[in-house]
């Protein structure tokens, strides 16, 4: 039984258990004239909270901890003679994932039959055909140990998926009647409804810390394994980059970190200009009317996919600055610039800084203003002096915003500025970025053992400090810049 259709059962049960709970607490209230401590309905939420949550929490644990188990007995089946030259474990275990599931397939379309699988009859020379049929396509010789593995693989999983479904189903039958006929007029529904509901609050809230802690985790783990391959002084202190696939590669982050400096801080040249007096005309200036034109005009930018942004780079943007600036003053003879690709993304994050600017503004109270007109300021005065400052914090907030975005574009880098690794002061040469780097080195065929595949996760994790302290310094001068106007 897959897991959707367990959800749904459960989640029956649990509407069944709300229905008949709130018709409970209905009779005992008509039938006895007992006064109730909460409305009929809180009783039925009651039952179905018992009925529906604990199980769908089993599930989830079950689902979560099935894998690691199954996949450590079954990896113990396979032989380190069955591992290639070169090769990991991990990799053969993927393929006995993909084989598994190809076996179900070739199982649902007849091609085989469950007793000729599961007793050991199948011929696994004509099993790859088979799975071909179904869309599992295995390159070069897979021996017979990794599908005996797959076979076993198969059957453990659906072992585990049958114990799964009794113990969900059993849960939500009975703790549904406990709740059920726990029902009784002084219990306090509501009160265990509302806790709930804080649960599940508060359970939201730790999503995002939760997410933020496996990023960081796995980025942290996949570096410590790089940095016991290669020297971290090369890595923070070498001006070359050159990987190779086949040993002895030069992975200084220097080049990919001035690229990204370089092409982030021309974007932000562009856009914080621009889109701050985009953000002050449209809150001081202009009338309900036009701004209800131009604003949605502008917003239409950031719906743009980055990959367009990157194709006017290469064919429109690129081939006007080489041919009207770098080749006439000799900078130059390629359309792939760190310049093209700044101006493109600078107009891409436009949207960011004004819409966001636009609103902090908007929000500063209007007796601010009219103290300042008061006092004879003119509206350019009271814009300048007395409002921006007011929007300060929002407006760090738009263009912090904006540089993370310009800091981890990589679509309009790859198409307008090429990935040459370089460090140079020519805004018409040709380089790249950290994130463009970061997908390279995870493209294709890659093995998670070996140096040019881990400094991707090193890359990352030195572009998450980067943007971390960046946020922790506009944090603190935003707050030593309001404490003057509190």
């Amino acid at each position: 039984m897959s897991v959707g259709i367990i959800i749904l059962i459960v989640l029956g049960l649990a509407a069944v258990g709300f229905i008949m709970g709130r018709q409970r607490a209905r009779s005992l209230w008509t039938d006895n004239g007992v006064k109730l401590h909460s409305l009929p309905g809180y009783y039925g939420q009651t039952v179905a909270l018992f009925t529906a949550v604990p199980a769908l929490i089993l599930l989830t644990a079950w689902l979560s901890i099935q894998p690691g188990i199954i996949e450590g007995r079954i990896s113990g089946m396979i032989p380190d003679s069955v591992v290639p030259e070169g090769g990991a474990h991990s990799l053969v275990m993927a393929d006995v994932r993909r084989i598994a599931g190809g076996l179900d397939a070739v199982i649902a379309r007849g091609g085989v039959g469950e007793d000729e699988l599961n007793d050991g009859r199948i011929d696994f020379n004509n099993i790859r055909a088979r799975l071909a049929d179904v869309g599992i396509a295995l390159g070069g010789d897979v021996p017979v140990e990794v599908f005996e593995a797959a076979r076993a693989y198969r059957q453990a999983a659906n072992t585990s998926n049958l114990l799964m479904t009794i113990a969900v189903l059993a849960v939500a039958l009975v703790l549904g009647p406990l709740a059920y006929r726990r029902i009784r007029p002084e219990l306090r529904a509501r009160n265990m409804s509302e806790s709930f509901v804080k649960w599940v609050l508060m359970g939201s809230s730790l999503v995002a810390i939760l997410t933020t802690v496996g990023i960081v985790g796995s980025l942290v783990f996949e570096t410590i394994a790089f940095f016991g391959m290669y020297p971290w002084q090369d890595f923070f202190l070498s001006t070359t980059w050159n990987p190779q696939f086949r040993g002895g590669s030069d992975l200084g982050i220097l080049p990919l970190l001035w690229g990204t400096f370089y092409v982030s801080l021309i974007s932000l040249i562009v856009a914080v200009p621009l889109g701050l007096m985009i953000a002050v005309y449209l809150s001081e200036y202009a009338g309900p009317k036009t701004r209800s034109i131009v604003k949605p005009a502008i917003e239409v930018l950031a719906g743009i996919p980055t990959i367009v942004y990157g194709l006017f780079a290469l064919i429109t943007v690129g081939p006007f600055l080489r041919d009207w600036l770098a080749q006439p003053l000799g900078l130059g003879t390629s359309s792939s610039s760190v310049l093209t690709a700044g101006l493109v993304m600078g107009i891409m994050i436009i949207p960011f800084v004004s819409s966001l600017s636009d609103d902090i503004i908007n929000a500063v109270p209007q007796a601010l203003r009219d103290g300042s007109y008061g006092l004879g300021a003119t509206q350019s005065e009271t814009i300048k002096q007395v409002v921006l400052p007011a929007a300060l914090p929002g407006i760090v907030g738009a263009v912090l915003l904006a540089a993370s975005r310009a800091i981890g574009e990589t679509m309009i880098v790859v198409l307008g500025a090429g990935a040459a690794a370089k460090l140079d002061l020519n805004p018409f040469e040709a380089m790249t970025t950290v994130t463009v780097k970061i997908v390279s080195q995870l493209t294709g065929d890659t093995e998670f053992s070996s140096p040019e595949t881990l400094v991707a996760f090193a890359l990352g994790l030195t572009l998450f400090v980067i943007t971390l302290g960046l946020n922790v310094l506009a944090l603190y001068i935003v707050r030593k810049y309001r404490e003057q106007y509190e």
